[in-house]
């Protein structure tokens, strides 16, 4: 490539996904510019002090005044709102895309108030950590992991390439969906288990504070998980919900026929239906593997060094001196 694939990228939020989109764009020079928005002034201080931002604006209209490429990064109940703050500031042929995990409200949202002649590519990095805000961002985020793009029909085609070359040069792989598709699908893969999370660890946290004591002294690494998912960001979360209803919903029914014939066979001792469904379950897991889709970007695993901005400059402080080496912002 020449020169930068955009040449000035507007993030509007910088959080986890939007930090972590900004240091790839810059590692692989596919940005010229980032200018970033955010409400609260220490999140774009933040930001500049890890250059995630080259300057930062709390004016969704500022911020993509003369941008080529502007991507909404802040929780999906909020586009509506940003979509009819930036479209006055929109210069035609501007590609305004997202990183959403809903795709019909997406397009519900943002789509009526883009002028004529901006190009509108819906998209969702099927990436994160449960940490939030511009310091949680890392490069390596989005390497071999899918970003899936709803463009409607009709989207300029170049604008759909674009984006696509953006997230595949940051090293995702991407995949076109139909938004209704994605939306329940995603239900399933990830809406599903993060409802489950918060709820048995909210169960946990109902017991009594001497059990309760016992369950944190002793978890094993099942409930681990589930207190690791459960400590997303809990506004992004319930837009998330809210934004899913039907899709959600009708895989929470289906859950929850499953979780009553489990518990009638636990309860008359049928060993042969639990095995079976564990069975089913384990080769499920099998082709999540074959499927490389099983490993994880934590940079706060014991083996891992320094991925994110904030992570190396704590690194850099705790050194003792020369030759010591290191999942919505609003």
């Amino acid at each position: 490539m020449s020169g930068p694939l955009f040449e000035r990228m507007a993030l509007i939020g910088v959080g986890l996904i939007g930090a972590s989109l900004s240091l790839a764009a810059q590692r692989h020079g596919l940005v010229g510019e980032i200018v970033g928005c955010a409400r609260k002034p220490e999140t774009r201080a933040k930001a500049e002090e890890l250059g995630i931002c080259a300057r930062t604006t709390d004016d969704p209209a500022e911020a993509v005044r003369e941008a080529d490429l502007v991507m909404i990064c802040t929780p999906v109940g909020a586009y509506a709102e940003v979509a009819e703050r930036i479209a006055p500031a929109l210069a035609k042929g501007t590609v305004v895309s997202d990183v959403g995990s809903v795709k019909q409200a997406t397009i519900r949202d943002v789509g009526p108030y883009l002028p004529e002649g901006v190009h509108f590519v819906p998209g969702h990095p099927v990436a994160g950590t449960e940490k939030s805000g511009p310091e949680a961002g890392f490069a390596e985020l989005f390497e071999r992991r899918w970003t899936i793009l709803t463009p409607p029909p009709g989207t300029d085609t170049q604008a759909v390439e674009r984006v696509t070359r953006l997230w595949t040069s940051c090293g995702a792989m991407v995949e076109e969906m139909e938004a209704a598709h994605h939306d329940r699908v995603l239900a399933v893969t990830s809406h599903l288990p993060h409802l489950i999370a918060y709820t048995i660890v909210s169960t946990a946290a109902d017991l009594e504070p001497g059990e309760m004591r016992e369950v944190v002294k002793f978890s094993a690494g099942g409930f681990r998980d589930f207190t690791r998912i459960a400590a997303s960001d809990p506004i992004m979360w319930r837009d998330i919900f809210l934004n899913n209803r039907d899709a959600v919903l009708e895989v929470l029914q289906r859950f929850n026929e499953d979780i009553t014939a489990l518990q009638r066979a636990i309860r008359w001792g049928e060993g042969g239906f639990l095995e079976d469904h564990f069975r089913r379950t384990r080769d499920l897991r099998q082709e999540v593997v074959q499927a490389h889709q099983a490993g994880s970007f934590d940079p706060r695993e014991p083996d891992a060094t320094p991925k994110t901005p904030g992570e190396r400059a704590l690194a850099d402080q705790a050194a003792p001196g020369p030759g010591t080496h290191d999942p919505h912002g609003s």
